[in-house]
């Protein structure tokens, strides 16, 4: 994805996103992959002028984020929107009576489809999706799958269909996991990275990106 000197970034999203910013100051970044990737591309790009936005909420699902799209997204009228949501619709309804049915599949497409058309019809065009992820520590994270893994695939497609770029993040979590073990990733809960794990995420938007100066 091509990226330009003046460009206005958001990112948007759950918890990972959000890691403790400051909600009082509208351009504090939180202390994860959001402050990382800001800073990396300030040095990487010491000529550009971006400006940055953290609009994530620990706890938010994708419902939450489509109520308040307008004020956390199209109001600030972002060049690139970076987007990570999904392992709350999953994490909340743990032990539901239909957790892992087609159904919530479908709740989740209709409003996640709903969220990005939203932000495309706005004109903004330039969209990161990252694939929610789930590493298997504990063990019983492994019976989230069921209900985790229909919602990454529902993300792709819709990558896929509106011209978003994928970020697979739960590949790339997985394959990192082989190697170093998931609580070096994810801690104690599978979900949240550590900072080694936002780092991946830096990383992994990093390497989708390309910076075009203007003339």
């Amino acid at each position: 994805m091509k990226i330009q000197q003046k460009d206005t970034w958001l990112f948007l999203g759950d918890s990972i996103t959000d890691c403790d910013r400051d909600r009082q100051n509208p351009f504090d970044l939180g202390h994860g992959f959001a402050q990382m990737t800001a800073e990396q591309l300030t040095h990487l790009y010491p000529d550009s002028h971006f400006t940055f936005y953290n609009r994530g909420i620990g706890g938010n699902q994708s419902h939450d984020v489509l109520a308040r799209l307008q004020e956390d997204c199209l109001d600030l009228t972002p060049d690139v929107v970076v987007f990570l949501i999904g392992i709350n619709d999953t994490w909340h309804h743990v032990g539901d009576a239909d957790f892992g049915t087609a159904y919530r599949a479908q709740r989740f497409e209709e409003t996640v489809r709903q969220i990005v058309a939203k932000i495309t019809e706005s004109g903004i065009t330039r969209i990161l999706l990252l694939e929610p992820f789930l590493l298997p520590y504990p063990a019983d994270r492994k019976t989230w799958r069921i209900d985790l893994d229909p919602k990454i695939h529902i993300i792709r497609q819709l990558a896929a269909e509106y011209h978003c770029q994928l970020v697979p993040l739960d590949g790339l979590f997985a394959e990192a996991a082989v190697a170093q073990g998931p609580q070096a990733l994810t801690g104690e809960d599978g979900v949240h990275p550590t900072m080694t794990g936002h780092q991946l995420i830096t990383h992994a938007l990093l390497a989708r990106l390309t910076y075009a100066e203007e003339t």
